[in-house]
């Protein structure tokens, strides 16, 4: 079952993030099908400051083997 672990700079609204899963979710039923029971998402928020020490360092560029689109930004 699709679980989609999305990381955040912090100050998007309840309502931003709500849409974000649900299109997230979508998106991924047009490419490898499953019904929306089967799908979860959760959303984390974090400062720019946590994101520039440990987001970006060990969440993104420590795992470039199952990054599947790399950032187009350098911290």
């Amino acid at each position: 079952m699709p679980h989609f672990q999305i990381k955040l700079l912090e100050r998007k609204s309840e309502a931003q993030k709500q849409k974000l899963a649900e299109e997230v979710v979508k998106a991924a039923q047009k490419v490898i099908g499953y019904g929306d029971e089967s799908y979860s998402v959760t959303i984390e928020d974090f400062t720019w400051e946590v994101w520039r020490k440990e987001v970006y360092p060990e969440e993104i560029m420590e795992k470039k083997e199952i990054l599947y689109k790399e950032p187009g930004y350098k911290v």
